[in-house]
């Protein structure tokens, strides 16, 4: 039996957690929402998800800038983050696994992407 896995769901956006949560919540996950990056960072440290999946473009701090701060911390250095954003262009890319992401996501996002990107950083 695989144990439930938790997950940090983090956008600004209502509506995009909420298809999130659609596409996961069929699957083995507790998941947990933040709507800006700095808060992405205090429920990382407090609940210490097995995985991240971060929104790019955010106020307060967007996810480069919460993927460096999780990356600079013991606690939460090696939670793996998977940044999902509209940017898809090579820099933005760049960018992301220069700020430590694990993998990427374009939006709008595909369901079976998605989960495949997950497993493969929850190591499933």
């Amino acid at each position: 039996m695989t144990t439930n896995k938790k997950i940090l769901l983090v956008d600004d956006s209502t509506t995009i957690l909420m298809m999130e949560r659609m596409i996961l919540g069929s699957g083995p996950y507790t998941l947990v929402t933040a709507s800006n990056g700095k808060e992405a960072v205090e429920k990382a440290v407090e609940q210490r998800p097995d995985a991240i999946l971060m929104d790019v473009m955010m106020p307060q701090m967007d996810g480069f800038e919460a993927c460096r701060e999780l990356r600079r911390r013991e606690e939460t250095k090696s939670i793996p983050v998977i940044l999902v954003t509209t940017r898809g262009e090579s820099a933005s890319v760049e960018s992301g696994f220069a700020s430590g992401c694990s993998d990427y996501i374009t939006k709008p996002i595909n369901s079976r992407e998605l989960q495949v990107k997950l497993r493969h950083v929850l190591g499933e």
